[in-house]
């Protein structure tokens, strides 16, 4: 069994910068897909970021975010830089068989972690 536990989550300033972390608390993550996934109030869970066993990745946004993994640490990280109010959302962490943007990909999911951002 997968337990996943996001943490790193808060309030920030338009601009800010935060990095959220994902670690497991059961079975080593080095040989799942991992992912981010965000959703706002009203809106769908989208995907963030995504990596793979191997570090390949996948990134909505590329630029300000960066998605990484520690296998060692089995823990998974999502710095997020120049933070807009648009981010504002409750961020999960997933686990899954192979990097995708489905939801229905992941088998394990977190409890997620609010980020708010302030203009």
């Amino acid at each position: 069994q997968v337990q996943l536990v996001e943490s790193g989550g808060g309030l920030v300033q338009a601009g800010g910068s935060l990095r959220l972390s994902c670690a497991s608390s059961g079975r080593t993550l080095s040989t799942y897909a991992m992912a981010w996934f965000r959703q706002a109030p009203g809106k769908e869970r989208e995907i963030v970021a995504a990596i793979n066993w191997s570090g390949g990745t996948y990134n909505e946004e590329s630029g300000r975010f960066t998605i990484s993994r520690d296998n060692a640490k089995n823990t998974v990280y999502l710095q997020m830089n120049s933070l807009k109010p648009e981010d504002t959302a409750v961020y999960y962490c997933a686990a899954g068989p192979a990097m995708a943007r489905a939801t229905m990909a992941y088998n394990f999911w977190g409890q997620g972690t609010q980020v708010t951002v302030a203009s």
